[in-house]
């Protein structure tokens, strides 16, 4: 499989999705400041400000659902590429606007393609490494998300304040042409998740089309009322259709998301509750206190007001990675909406403008967000097997921008007409917050407390091997429905793995051959045994993958990537179908299945394990530039043994490297 030079590495692989995250996330966040600013420059009304900014968040919305399906039938890693491609376009396009249409288009290409990046990138970085890097991962996607949205009032603050926005746009496209560069270093082939999947283009068309509707609607509140048809017209048909999207994935015999999973059981559906209640309440102790704000101070002071936000937001990422593998991440969601509560409070309290009392407002705002929606999300995706994380982290933000984006202009609007002054109109609108944060605490319990379901360590070795979800989740409401909610059932112990295969000590160490299913590896292991004594004994090896495969089924049939259980056991079939091929051709064989990532690491790490006394090797290639910048496996297996390597680029030459 075709690969980049850093691929496998999870310090470069995780700097990709933070720099891939961040662009979009934060400058939604940063936009309210300099909108006045904007507007003046490109000639905008208000109302082509808001429309922007709710084409944008609805493109992040939809483009959840396209990634789940391109997964499904196109090759997911180019796809990436494909996606940052596009993230940069859009970020250039909206630097460089000279009119509200390039603006707006720029924006929008920034919601697509984040939300597609995050689809794509997130659940590979989760389970496609070791274990040990888990606490890393769950750091990083809590600063991803949140960081950068608490980062965003500081900056747009200060970028206000110079009078200017397109320095900032211009450094939001070098942050994503940075994370281009990343993603084709890092770049790591892998085929479609299922290519048999339905192509579900009602699912696709309903999440457009309700998701379009109801952000445009929402955004017409710049300019009218919520008794107007032009608001409550699309808001409501927007919704109906959403609803009808769940209703439709629910029902469907293959669905492309999963619906029907998450909301028949306990766990996730607290998960998902209290992190809509967390992003919708949330937006009350943000922009509605910064509109005020900015009748006292200058947009750089209310930026660094909300400083203290990324501070509480930095201390709960790692408090989170602390806790993922311990029976007190289900406590943390909770923990969250309370200290939103008193977030929401504190920041009440401090309207007009007590800048302590604000500051510790922010403060308390960036513990709760940490501590919520990140948290709920991992809570809801350790409830199901891991090959549906990548579909879970899609409901959740599909649903998550609903609740956060879309309250926040009625909000705004609500602010605004519910009194006669501003100040007086938030401090309800923010008592409304303050109840979506108790709502949502009490809405977890609940679930909880009804479905019989109680907080478990994760068994996060059972998840990330697809085996089983990381904790028992009872059925939804077991209780109130008098169902039986029983303890989880034991695992049965697993069954004894087969020794290693043994080779006798008196001969040279096994040639260890690296076969992917491909025709270019079956005429590596030909063209090794006719270069080689006959009967020399050998290992075929074929390295798999979570998420991505890594191998050609010898059996021909497509796999659903994200099946590692399916995935293991094809690449053992795979592996026993290459160890035949290597007899027919004189070889004294056995044959092996080893999960690795990347898959240079695997063949290296076999053949040290067996002490072999050569690789064989019939690598891919692909030309131009991007193949040079994505490298080899037999580049890198060159590069990290000092075990003689043998290499078939073609089948009828052969290329020997080593000491």
């Amino acid at each position: 499989m075709r690969q980049g030079p850093l691929a496998g590495r999870y310090p470069a692989v995780a700097a990709m999705v933070t720099l891939a995250l961040i662009p979009y996330l934060a400058l939604s966040a940063a936009l309210d400041p300099l909108v006045p600013i904007i507007s003046a420059d490109l000639h905008m009304t208000a109302q082509q400000m808001s429309l922007s900014a709710g084409l944008g968040n609805a493109a992040y919305a939809v483009g959840t659902v396209l990634a789940v399906q391109f997964a499904q039938h196109l090759p997911q890693r180019r796809m990436l590429l494909g996606y940052a491609v596009l993230l940069v376009v859009g970020s250039v396009l909206a630097a460089s606007a000279q009119n509200a249409g390039m603006f707006i288009g720029g924006h929008v290409l920034q919601g697509l393609a984040t939300s597609m990046l995050l689809i794509a990138a997130a659940p590979p970085l989760t389970i496609g490494f070791p274990r040990d890097k888990l606490r890393n991962t769950a750091v990083i996607m809590n600063m991803c998300v949140f960081g950068a949205v608490a980062l965003g009032p500081f900056v747009g603050g200060v970028q206000a304040e110079s009078q200017a926005w397109r320095p900032l746009f211009w450094i939001v496209a070098a942050i994503a042409l940075t994370a281009l560069i990343l993603a084709a270093l890092t770049f790591d082939d892998a085929p479609p998740a299922d290519p048999d999947a339905p192509r579900d283009l009602w699912a696709i068309a309903l999440a457009t089309a309700g998701c379009t509707a109801a952000f445009v609607g929402a955004a017409q509140l710049t300019t009218h009322g919520f008794g107007d048809m032009a608001v409550t017209g699309p808001m409501l048909g927007g919704l109906a259709l959403i609803v009808a999207l769940i209703v439709y994935q629910f029902r469907a015999r293959r669905p492309l998301l999963t619906i029907r999973t998450m909301l028949t059981s306990s766990i996730p559906v607290a998960g998902v509750g209290v992190a809509l209640f967390a992003a919708a309440a949330s937006v009350a102790a943000t922009a509605l206190t910064a509109n005020v704000f900015l009748l006292s101070f200058s947009p750089v002071q209310v930026g660094l007001i909300y400083l203290p936000e990324l501070g509480g937001a930095v201390v709960m990422a790692v408090v989170f990675g602390i806790v993922i593998s311990r029976r007190a991440m289900h406590y943390l969601p909770l923990v969250g909406m309370a200290l939103l509560a008193a977030g929401i409070l504190v920041f009440r309290l401090s309207l007009p403008g007590n800048q302590p009392l604000a500051l510790l407002g922010s403060a308390l705002t960036g513990l709760a967000l940490g501590a919520t929606v990140a948290p709920a999300l991992f809570v809801a995706g350790f409830s199901l097997q891991s090959n549906s994380l990548q579909r879970v982290f899609a409901i959740i933000e599909l649903l998550r921008a609903v609740a956060a984006f879309m309250v926040a202009p009625i909000f705004a609007h609500f602010a605004a007409t519910a009194a006669d002054d501003l100040v007086t109109g938030t401090g309800i609108a923010l008592w409304i917050g303050f109840g979506l944060s108790i709502a949502g605490a009490v809405f977890g319990v609940a679930v909880y407390a009804l479905s019989g379901a109680r907080p478990q360590t994760p068994d996060l070795d059972l998840f990330l091997d697809g085996e089983s979800p990381a904790w028992y989740s009872p059925p939804l409401l077991a209780r109130l429905r008098g169902l039986p909610a029983p303890a989880p059932e034991a695992e049965p112990a697993p069954a004894a793995a087969p020794p290693p295969p043994s080779f006798a000590t008196d001969s040279p160490g096994p040639v260890v051959i690296a076969y992917d299913g491909t025709e270019r590896a079956a005429a590596a292991i030909t063209a090794a045994a006719a270069a080689l004594p006959p009967g020399r004994q050998a290992l075929v090896l074929c390295v798999w993958q979570p998420v991505d495969v890594g191998f050609t089924p010898a059996d021909g049939r497509h796999l659903e990537a994200d099946k590692a259980a399916e995935v293991r056991r094809s690449a053992e079939q795979t592996a026993a179908y290459g160890a035949t091929l290597a007899a027919e051709a004189g070889f004294a064989v056995c044959s092996k299945a080893v999960e690795a990532s990347p898959t240079w690491h695997g063949i290296v790490a076999t053949a040290k394990e067996h002490h072999a006394s050569l690789i064989v090797l019939g690598p891919h290639r692909r030309n131009g530039l991007l193949g040079h910048l994505q490298g080899s496996v037999a580049a890198a297996v060159v590069a990290h043994t000092d075990i003689p390597v043998l290499i078939v680029p073609q089948a009828s030459s052969l290329v020997a490297v080593g000491d």
